[in-house]
């Protein structure tokens, strides 16, 4: 089956979608965009990403494609047209086509919209967490406001192909304080030896993430003390566990920093307890 695509009112096959060559993400990565989540065929935590869509669009000062109903259509309608069960939806939006000037173009401007979906295994996804992953620590090069999701990612892409070089599945980035950050397209996230889970607070540092939102509910349902801070690479190598987050990798269990185990170099009890009820109504406190 030919995947379909969403591109400015229309569902065209993904092989023949385009944009003009003087949209401004192109040009200038002037764009904003979401991954969400298909499970069993519904946009898991829909309502975060899509607050968080616009959150990143006043932000920028760019101008919503249309209103939120017509959006949920939209994204219902690519997943429907795709099949996709088990998957994720993309939207991008851009603030539109223009000559190539850096000021903003005219406010009548209508700005771009494209939403893909592509299905994935979860079986899959299961066993990788199951093994668990490597990561290793680099410089936090990327520019001063993470916390919004543009689609200026080439630091994040920089970093994502030192990993792969380096045998691994991620990059955690380092301030220049000497603190982690995030991953290059995730949220880090330690165990210490109290059992206590760390992550970075939701500050300008990070971006915000939906899936490490929920994994927060998770936690207090489960009463498992959590302590937004910074944390240090070396606290990061003596650490009990170690795990990533992010909606395309719910959460996934860390046993490698930079060569060195994580542990006991195996997926840990809190990393796999928080993804097996990371789908569980139970474990939502909403």
């Amino acid at each position: 089956m030919s995947r379909v695509a969403y591109v400015n009112g229309r569902y065209v096959r993904h092989a023949e979608a385009g944009i003009s060559i003087d949209d401004r993400a192109f040009l200038f990565s002037d764009g904003i965009y979401e991954v969400i989540e298909v499970f069993d065929g519904v946009l898991f935590d829909e309502r975060g990403h899509l607050d968080r869509l616009a959150r990143s669009a006043a932000e920028l000062r760019l101008k919503p494609p249309m209103g939120e109903a017509a959006l949920k259509f939209v994204l219902r309608e690519v997943v429907a047209r795709n099949r996709v069960r088990f998957g994720h939806v993309y939207l991008q939006v851009t603030r539109g086509a223009a000559r190539r000037e850096h000021y903003f173009p005219a406010a009548d401007t209508p700005p771009n919209l494209v939403v893909t979906a592509r299905p994935h295994d979860p079986v899959a996804g299961d066993a990788k967490a199951h093994k668990g992953i490597a990561v290793i620590t680099l410089p936090d090069i990327r520019w001063k406001r993470p916390d919004i999701k543009t689609v200026s990612l080439l630091p994040n892409a920089l970093a994502k192909q030192q990993a792969k070089e380096a045998g691994a599945a991620e990059a955690w980035l380092v301030g220049a304080d000497g603190f982690v950050t995030e991953g290059a397209s995730s949220n880090a996230w330690i165990v210490d030896g109290e059992g206590r889970l760390i992550t970075h607070p939701a500050d300008s540092s990070i971006l915000s993430g939906i899936t490490r939102a929920r994994i927060l509910e998770i936690a207090a349902v489960k009463a498992i003390r959590v302590i937004e801070r910074a944390f240090t690479v070396a606290e990061t190598y003596a650490a009990r566990e170690a795990f990533i987050s992010g909606a395309t990798m719910l959460v996934m269990p860390v046993v490698r920093v930079d060569g060195r185990a994580i542990g006991d170099g195996a997926p840990g009890p809190v990393a796999l307890a928080l993804r097996g009820a990371f789908h569980d109504p139970m474990t939502s406190v909403g």
